[in-house]
């Protein structure tokens, strides 16, 4: 369980290095960031940061969603919930979450830019969640009872919200 937690904590981190160094200052993250530590500092930082690490524009723009899929389908794929005798598997919810976010950017009804290459990064790495990472746990339903588990996967679905842009 303890290597699960820290190959999540990992991917989330990644994420964030690239949120904060090679995506615009307009996403929340960026704006809490440049809050903490000045626009100016962080300008400064966010080129050093590219100039001594220079990344592809597939890694910065559809690896970040990758791992959060990853993260988030480690985080429910033993979690169901129950909507009275029926118990609705939650190992499929990030992968629709994550193509249903892309279809909604396709249609202008969310801010950002519609991708395949996102979509396909999303699917590798759910793919690889499900299958490839073996951890086993006992299936649960998310609310009852509400536990840390069910926390760190509701919580995980907010982490989305940082990576919003600002208009």
């Amino acid at each position: 369980m303890k290597k699960k937690y820290f190959l999540i904590l990992l991917c989330l981190l990644c994420s964030l290095f690239i949120y904060l160094f090679y995506r615009t200052e307009k996403t929340i993250v960026n704006e809490i960031f440049i809050s903490l530590i000045s626009f100016d500092s962080y300008t400064e930082l966010k080129s050093g940061i590219k100039n001594a690490l220079p990344l592809n524009e597939y890694i910065f723009y559809s690896l970040p969603e990758g791992l959060w899929v990853l993260c988030i389908t480690l985080t429910s794929k033993f979690l169901f919930l129950k909507v009275g005798k029926r118990e609705i598997n939650l190992f499929y919810v990030p992968l629709i979450f994550a193509i249903g976010l892309e279809l909604f950017q396709l249609i202008n009804l969310t801010n950002g830019r519609f991708d395949f290459w996102d979509i396909g990064f999303s699917i590798i790495f759910w793919v690889i969640a499900n299958y490839l990472i073996p951890f086993k746990e006992t299936r649960q339903n998310i609310l009852a009872p509400f536990n840390v588990k069910s926390f760190i996967c509701i919580l995980s679905y907010l982490i989305v919200y940082l990576s919003h842009v600002w208009k």
